[in-house]
């Protein structure tokens, strides 16, 4: 478990992610993390777009159920 401390950083507060975290959650500087609301009230964070994959998710059941139709109209 790491501990986070909150910091000043201009008008703003701030959190600081060691190292390891980064290596673990993929990212480096300039990366966009997402903070997701669980359904129990705790939080999760995630270098994925909660939102983009359940678009992604619809996007693909769409390609899979006009698989035919859409083969046709590329031609």
């Amino acid at each position: 478990m790491a501990v986070l401390e909150l910091m000043s950083i201009g008008t703003s507060t701030g959190v600081v992610l060691p190292k390891e975290v980064l290596s673990r959650l993929n990212v480096s500087k300039g990366d966009s993390l997402y903070l997701v609301e669980a359904p129990d009230g705790t939080y999760r964070l995630t270098p994925y777009d909660p939102d983009l994959a359940d678009k992604m998710a619809k996007a693909e059941d769409i390609l899979r159920r006009y698989r035919n139709t859409l083969h046709t109209l590329a031609k």
